[in-house]
């Protein structure tokens, strides 16, 4: 019989549905550009604090939140792709599921952080709040960087979708549900799962918006 188990946070929900129609508003933002650009920027700012404080998170957050319990070596990997490892084990990221959640951060924040540099060479108004502190010539190389990159940043974004739906049609294991109500349905001996509190979200959350304001500051 299965049992129901907290498996997903709610600071772990939002920061992953918040980036989800984040990055989709910058990939619009982007293609249709005018004033939209101006909103492309202030995302990509919240974007930033979004990765700041996933990464804090994923430090000191609840259990199925932190990297250290979910990224594994290759022996685990190995060992989950063989079968061996349950959902009763490992509740949150799977170890290969794992490499993609790495992926996507890295990327995230690498896209980000070249387009703070970005210079603005269509209309000249919306450079990247940063983009002062460098020459023309490295402003309009990264911009190449910052547009190219973002490619990367939606093939890997695609790859995921399709691992989930796989996951769903093929493997019969419901990965979006969770990811919204927080819960899953498991049989067997649940785990114990022990989830932060308050205090640890505001230490994460307020890392995020300090880092957020110095970029604003050095502007």
């Amino acid at each position: 019989m299965k049992q129901k188990l907290k498996v997903w946070d709610l600071p772990t929900r939002l920061f992953h549905w918040s980036l989800v129609l984040a990055i989709a508003f910058m990939w619009y933002s982007a293609k249709t550009g005018g004033n939209l650009l101006a909103w492309h920027l202030r995302v990509g700012l919240f974007i930033l604090g979004l990765i700041i404080f996933r990464l804090c998170w994923g430090l000191w957050g609840s259990d199925t939140a932190r990297f250290k319990n979910f990224v594994r070596g290759p022996a685990q990997i190995k060992r989950y792709l063989k079968g061996e490892i349950s959902e009763n084990e490992q509740p949150g990221h799977n170890p290969l599921g794992a490499l993609m959640v790495l992926a996507l951060i890295g990327a995230v924040l690498f896209q980000v952080g070249t387009g703070l540099l970005t210079p603005d060479e269509n209309t000249f108004a919306y450079h990247g709040y940063l983009n002062h502190w460098i020459s023309e010539d490295a402003g309009s190389a990264i911009r190449k960087i910052h547009i190219t990159f973002f490619n990367i940043l939606l093939a890997l974004a695609a790859l995921h979708i399709a691992a989930v739906l796989m996951y769903k049609w093929v493997k019969k294991h419901n990965l979006i549900t969770p990811m919204i109500s927080g819960y899953k349905y498991l049989e067997g001996k649940l785990p114990i799962l022990k989830f932060a509190g308050t205090g640890k979200f505001l230490a994460a959350f307020i890392i995020a918006v300090a880092v957020v304001a110095i970029i604003l500051f050095v502007a």
